[in-house]
């Protein structure tokens, strides 16, 4: 369970600074995109 909040509160921060541009600044866009593989394992385990 603690994974889970810990999952949730990097995925949180990696699309707060996403949508705030700070990503595209410091050249960190692919974390999105590792988000997003994720998703669909932490989906399954669920």
């Amino acid at each position: 369970m603690i994974l889970l909040a810990i999952y949730y509160v990097i995925a949180i921060t990696v699309l707060i600074l996403h949508f705030t541009g700070h990503l595209e600044r410091w050249g960190l866009e692919w974390l999105v995109l590792v988000l997003a593989a994720t998703v669909f394992p932490a989906v399954i385990y669920l």
